[in-house]
């Protein structure tokens, strides 16, 4: 990119805070918008829901916007990609039909099963058809997952221990929407997340995602609880294996239909005992592992997600900190199932080496206040995961916020491992 742009970015999470910070030290990015933002996000902020597709239009319009930079998937759902083109700003996030790949479980696994992709079993159902998939896993003979088909804030995934639990889970998803039924896979979860322009693709290091709210990776799934990069423990050519194997033939298979994937496409896989197997794709950045890749980065991103929105990635060769990274999520009271919002933050650190961005913040009558379930992510960098790991949770203890709670086990078993090598 060799002229200067205005960038907005929108969305209002962690992920959207460190995607602005990033945007904002590119020497090219001669303005920054955020739509809506947060008590954190730098940028000038406009209060316009995600969802509000003519808002975030009449915005662009009105700003000159040359870039839209999409976060959060609601966003994508909403056609926000497609109203843009329309009015011929470049968008980095793809259209709302190729967002199906995160909005419908049923749109993705089926297309996995069209390309033969390492997947799990599955089966679906329409909304209330409870006895049908209940009847279903009386013939399976193996442990399943059931997962919501639609958006569900990475908290649609139930893994029921029982019968009972399997039931109850079943029911009540289906209640709600059309569902999916999954053979339980057992092995390690990674993310590999690729950077497309519709026909060339990068993919980044990968990352880990601790999704269960509790110590040992028990209890409810969540949204994240942190992430840590890069892995120490993994086989050196498993990014390459993961990319060849899954990313790239989904790529392909979109430019050939004559839909070309811009954005970020982003797999979650288990390493089973019987090779990769596809978890799920989503259809954008991911949140926490964002917070831990942008950090490494080295690459000025606005120029790097402008080539991506106007198909000029074919000479990038990303450039990344040879360092370790690990973010820990600070989460509200009651999070996930009933986050309380509103108490007061305060003593946020000012730590070298450390990065706190805010998710669910807001500003009122002078204080910092909690708005949602995951409230800040905070990022450690260091020579090594132990060295990222003391970082991030040497800040982390000294922010106050009634009641919250963190992981103290993030990326633990990975700095074992970086240890014993």
């Amino acid at each position: 990119m060799t002229h200067d742009v205005t960038v907005l970015v929108v969305g209002s999470g962690g992920r959207e805070h460190a995607i602005a910070s990033k945007v904002a030290q590119s020497s090219h990015c001669k303005r920054l918008l955020v739509a809506p933002g947060n008590a954190g996000t730098p940028g000038e902020r406009h209060n316009v829901a995600v969802t509000d597709v003519q808002g975030m239009v009449a915005l662009c319009k009105q700003q000159h916007v040359d870039l839209v930079i999409i976060g959060p998937e609601a966003a994508l759902d909403a056609g926000l990609t497609d109203a843009l083109y329309a009015i011929d700003v470049k968008v980095f996030g793809p259209t709302q039909q190729l967002s199906m790949l995160e909005s419908s479980k049923i749109f993705s696994r089926q297309l996995a099963q069209q390309l033969n992709l390492s997947s799990p079993h599955f089966a679906h159902f329409p909304k209330g058809n409870a006895d049908a998939a209940i009847a279903w896993c009386a013939t399976f003979d193996r442990p399943i997952v059931v997962k919501q088909s639609g958006l569900a804030g990475g908290k649609g995934v139930v893994v029921p221990e029982s019968i009972v639990e399997t039931h109850i889970a079943i029911r009540e998803a289906i209640a709600v929407g059309d569902i999916v039924l999954e053979e339980r896979l057992i092995g390690t979860e990674v993310s590999l997340i690729a950077l497309c322009d519709g026909i060339t693709s990068v993919p980044l290091p990968l990352a880990q995602d601790h999704k269960r709210v509790g110590e040992g990776d028990t209890g409810a799934n969540t949204g994240g609880m942190g992430a840590y990069s890069p892995l120490p423990w993994a086989p050196t050519d498993i990014e390459d294996d993961v990319y060849t194997q899954v990313l790239a033939p989904m790529i392909a298979e979109m430019a050939a239909r004559g839909t070309p994937f811009i954005g970020l496409l982003y797999a979650g896989l288990a390493l089973t005992d019987t090779g990769l197997k596809v978890i799920e794709f989503n259809a954008r950045f991911g949140d926490p592992e964002t917070q831990v890749l942008i950090p490494r980065l080295q690459t000025p991103l606005a120029s790097l997600l402008y080539k991506a929105a106007t198909d000029d990635l074919d000479d990038v060769a990303l450039q990344w900190r040879d360092n370790s990274a690990v973010t820990v999520v600070l989460a509200a009271p009651g999070y996930p199932a009933n986050p309380i919002a509103g108490g007061e933050i305060s003593e946020l650190p000012t730590v070298t080496d450390t990065q706190i961005f805010h998710a669910g913040t807001k500003s009122a009558d002078g204080k910092l206040l909690s708005s949602g379930g995951r409230v800040l992510t905070v990022t450690g960098i260091g020579s090594d995961l132990t060295e990222a790991r003391n970082q991030a949770y040497r800040a982390i203890s000294q922010i106050k916020l009634t009641n919250s709670f963190y992981r103290t086990d993030i990326a633990l078993n990975a700095s074992v491992a970086e240890k014993g090598n």
